[in-house]
């Protein structure tokens, strides 16, 4: 399970990046933080 948090949390992570780096997918920068910070909640809560 901690496998796949820490690929998601990846994809995310590139997935913000990319979206700050070309400016015409900026939506694609605020998607992936909120999937990032979503993955890490509900990491936190599952491992409880």
């Amino acid at each position: 399970m901690a496998r796949l948090i820490l690929v998601l949390l990846a994809i995310w992570l590139v997935l913000t990046v990319a979206g700050i780096l070309i400016e015409g997918l900026f939506w694609l920068a605020v998607v992936g933080g909120g999937l990032f910070l979503a993955t890490v909640i509900w990491s936190r809560f599952r491992n409880r």
